[in-house]
């Protein structure tokens, strides 16, 4: 029986995980969609570019090497996934920022450094900014009114958010006459959002192996091969 009476609600809240397999089948999806598809795609497109594609393939490769772990065996890999995932997080983030500063130097002409400063600045304002509003979301107890189905204040997210999209769209106008190439800049841009919010996966993990003890209460089998969860099963049975 699980024990969660020590536990306060903003913990439990925070320990809501997905199955192994449902792991297995975000890295899959994600990978094609948003890193592959959205990501690989521009960056060696039309017109090519070796500097912007030599940035963006090292960490695709290393990303994707690590991601075989986790799709061959996402059981017993289970808490290490969340270190994994929030540094793919990171990666594609990376990797869409690449894709708007090729968009501007290569496909619109762009010149001089300011423009990759602005949108460096806007990119990892983004990622910090998540990270800091995770923080706040579980110290404020939001996570855990959020499944609680409670009304609550999200004004401080939706601020961030609206500013960061707008950021976008200012520079997108400012430095881009051609309609097509700053329509691809914000979409890849908001897609950005989803993926700088998976980066909080890395304090996830920490704070899983903080508190380890916490998560074998609530998951007796967290992070156990296949094999021995099926065992345990049946003893219990």
């Amino acid at each position: 029986m699980i024990k969660q009476q020590n536990m306060d609600s903003n913990t439990l809240s925070y320990l809501k995980f997905q199955t192994p397999e449902m792991n297995k089948k975000n890295i899959i999806v994600f990978f094609i969609i948003l890193l592959y598809f959205t990501g690989i795609i521009p960056i060696i497109g039309e017109p090519f570019s070796y500097s912007f594609f030599m940035a963006a393939i090292i960490p695709i490769a290393l990303i994707s090497i690590w991601a075989i772990v986790y799709v061959i065996d996402p059981y017993k890999n289970e808490k290490s996934y969340y270190l994994f995932f929030g540094i793919y997080g990171i990666v594609n983030t990376y990797v869409f920022f690449l894709v708007v500063v090729k968009l501007l130097y290569v496909n619109i002409g762009v010149e001089g450094t300011k423009p990759f400063v602005l949108w460096l600045m806007l990119f990892i304002a983004l990622l910090v900014g998540v990270n800091i509003l995770n923080v706040r979301a579980l110290n404020s107890g939001t996570y855990d009114k959020l499944q609680k189905k409670k009304s609550l204040n999200m004004s401080w997210a939706m601020i961030g958010a609206l500013g960061y999209i707008v950021g976008q769209f200012i520079l997108s106008f400012i430095y881009s006459d051609d309609a097509v190439s700053t329509l691809l800049i914000v979409l890849v841009s908001l897609l950005a959002l989803l993926t700088s919010y998976f980066s909080v996966y890395i304090h996830r993990y920490y704070f899983i192996h903080k508190n380890i003890e916490l998560v074998k209460q609530v998951y007796p089998n967290f992070s156990l091969p296949k094999s021995e969860r099926n065992t345990r099963k049946k003893k219990l049975k």
